[in-house]
């Protein structure tokens, strides 16, 4: 793969101990060691402190949104196999999306990372740049490390937003689809244990686990029994499949 036309060689040279630090830093962050510091460099850029806009992260934005659509796309077609192509188009407009894309970049702490112009250094950072941000680095991660480099981190942090669209728009019974498959597999059951509930009487939160067999899978939190075992359930056919639990919560915690 030819890396001479995207990365920055002569910026990379001039930055300080610290910048590099702060490059070192960010790698770790999104679990991702970049061969050309460069593809990071520029992903991080934005057009306010570029020279030229060519050397900001507006092309990377552009290539990363197809591959990361691409990427829910292919993760949707396999793990919702009855889901209508309908369906599939609305969850993956949900995922993709510049709110969703700036959720994830705040909740990961991407935001301490952007390069910004000095009018923009000392206030937050907007929605559209956490945005597009997180678009970049994906685009970066594609063109250092390929097609399979670029899925795992976008489905390392946009997994469970796929799992709670398919569960809050679309009803999914992800219950009746391990029902299915365990006793078309396993010939058994799935049995559904509550472990824990906490909160007052008005706001419960449950704890539910799912057992088949001896095997026990990642306990789910819900704001019912139902929603527990349905997360319970997800979370079970995600690690069936070798995949993150989506909902492997360690505390009572929602979003609205």
């Amino acid at each position: 793969m030819q890396k001479s036309n995207h990365s920055h060689p002569v910026l990379l040279d001039a930055l300080s101990s610290e910048q590099r630090a702060k490059l070192e830093e960010c790698q770790a962050l999104i679990k991702y060691h970049f061969k050309d510091l460069g593809f990071l460099l520029r992903a991080l850029t934005h057009s306010s402190s570029a020279n030229h806009k060519l050397l900001s992260n507006e092309r990377l934005e552009f290539l990363g949104d197809s591959i990361m659509g691409a990427c829910i796309c292919e993760f949707l077609f396999h793990r919702f196999p009855s889901l209508m192509e309908g369906e599939l188009t609305k969850i993956k407009s949900i995922v993709v999306s510049g709110d969703t894309c700036a959720k994830t970049s705040q909740r990961m702490g991407l935001d301490d990372f952007i390069i910004v112009g000095k009018g923009m250094a000392n206030s937050s950072t907007p929605p559209s740049l956490l945005a597009d941000l997180f678009e970049s680095i994906v685009a970066a991660i594609f063109l250092d490390g390929g097609w399979e480099a670029a899925k795992t981190f976008v489905l390392e942090h946009m997994r469970r937003q796929v799992e709670k669209a398919v569960e809050t728009n679309h009803e999914s019974n992800f219950k009746s689809q391990l029902q299915h498959l365990v006793q078309k597999e396993l010939g058994i059951a799935p049995t559904y244990e509550l472990l824990n509930e906490t909160g007052p009487d008005h706001k419960k939160s449950f704890l539910v686990a799912i057992k088949l067999g001896e095997q026990v899978f990642t306990a789910a939190w819900g704001k019912n029994k139902k929603q527990a075992e349905q997360r319970a359930a997800s979370n079970a056919l995600a690690e069936m499949q070798n995949e993150t639990a989506p909902f492997a919560d360690t505390q009572p915690e929602f979003d609205n």
